[in-house]
């Protein structure tokens, strides 16, 4: 019964030190996500609606990119909503852009992040917009980017081609990040 006890408070004890290391960036991420869910997410896809009418051709998926990493969508809410533009007229490769910026990059995502210190909020940062510490930035690239429940829905919406695509420019970029963060570092 000692044995018990004492795991119970070498447990409880770890448990604290992380919870009190956590709870800032935890709650601070759901009072910014909720506040911009609230008062910013119908100018956000009012501002992605409007960006899918203008030809920008490849230049359009920075703003598109952008516009996914302001929205606090998870990557479940960000599936009907790119259904519901892709119904729009929305164009695939902005839409693509939007969802991934979206599922990896949302505001709580960076804060959180925090928790790691600024050089993790700069490495998913800059991976989402192509740059990133070895497997473990090339890991925080495909682990989210290709959960099955997205792929199926990237599938659909972009179409077998543009999904290959989408495969191999997650694929590519982890790798090179990877390869570029190890050698750096």
């Amino acid at each position: 019964m000692e044995i018990l006890r004492r795991e119970f408070i070498y447990i409880w004890y770890y448990f604290s030190i992380q919870l009190e290391q956590v709870f800032f960036y935890w709650v601070l991420g759901m009072v910014i996500g909720s506040a911009i869910s609230v008062f910013g997410k119908g100018k956000i896809h009012s501002a992605f609606q409007a960006l899918g009418k203008k030809k920008l051709g490849v230049l359009g998926l920075i703003p598109a990119s952008l516009l996914g990493i302001a929205s606090p969508l998870c990557m479940y809410g960000t599936i009907p909503i790119a259904a519901s533009f892709s119904q729009k007229g929305m164009k695939d490769d902005m839409l693509a852009a939007f969802m991934m910026s979206s599922i990896l990059l949302n505001p709580q995502l960076l804060i959180t992040s925090g928790i790691l210190g600024a050089e993790a909020v700069t490495v998913r940062f800059l991976k989402n917009l192509g740059m990133s510490i070895g497997s473990a930035a090339a890991f925080m690239i495909t682990g989210p980017a290709t959960k099955i429940t997205n792929l199926g829905a990237l599938k659909i919406v972009l179409g077998a081609k543009r999904f290959v695509l989408y495969l191999a420019y997650v694929i590519l970029i982890s790798l090179v990040i990877g390869l570029a963060v190890d050698r750096i570092l």
